[in-house]
């Protein structure tokens, strides 16, 4: 018993990678449905994971080092290679070198959980933007496109893809900080930032659904500049 408790949270963070794993398989392959289902459901197992190791008090140095090693495939390497598909239009043959520079997201996804591991001051909130949320914003938009070819303007110009690319790599690594849904307090006051950014979110959804998945995100980052000195 002690073995499973011990290694349960690892297991469902393994989960998470295979999941990855298979999501990018299947944007390859322009199953872009399936990938979608595959990022949620990392998503799930990556909050999970660590709800999992805090419940059963099973938090490890193992633990850390697999978190950041199963991120970094779901929401370091899926997004680096949804903005490659992206620009190169589903084609794969003669591709320009420029192309690969979708993945320097996947470069910064890495530096960012490194920084992360390192950084003992985020604990009540994320300094730069999150890798799981630099994911939906990226995927989002690709598959609302995909879908019914919102944010056309974005994705029928490989420019605009390639300053998409630059802004989010930046904000993985910039200074911002960004709200983390964390409560340091049960105090109203302390709670502003995400008591605006859950209703703001749910509007936005309700209003636009699917396309406003990716529309979160960016009002996420908004809210978050707004609130800027109350975050710490």
């Amino acid at each position: 018993m002690n073995f499973i408790k011990n290694n349960l949270a690892n297991a469902i963070t393994l989960g998470n990678l295979f999941s990855g794993c298979v999501g990018a398989v299947h944007l390859l392959l322009g199953d872009y449905k399936t990938t979608a289902i595959c990022i949620i459901l990392s998503l799930v197992l990556d909050f999970f994971d660590g709800f999992v190791a805090r419940a059963l008090k099973a938090n490890s140095n193992l633990g850390v080092q697999l978190d950041s090693l199963a991120d970094m495939v779901s929401f370091g390497f899926v997004p680096g290679l949804t903005l490659f598909v992206a620009l190169t239009k589903g084609s794969f043959t003669e591709i320009p070198w420029y192309y690969y520079l979708g993945f320097l997201v996947t470069v910064f996804s890495c530096l960012r959980l490194a920084i992360f591991n390192l950084d003992e001051d985020q604990k009540y909130y994320f300094k730069g933007l999150n890798t799981p949320s630099n994911t939906i914003l990226i995927f989002g938009l690709f598959y609302a496109f995909k879908e019914n070819q919102s944010f056309g303007f974005l994705f029928n110009n490989n420019m605009y893809l390639l300053a998409l690319t630059v802004i989010c790599s930046w904000l993985l690594i910039s200074p911002v900080k960004m709200i983390a849904m964390k409560f340091k307090s049960m105090k109203l006051q302390d709670n502003y930032p995400k008591i605006a950014l859950l209703i703001g979110s749910v509007i936005i959804l309700l209003i636009f659904k699917t396309v406003g998945i990716p529309m979160v995100i960016i009002y996420y980052i908004l809210i978050s500049i707004i609130f800027q000195k109350q975050l710490n």
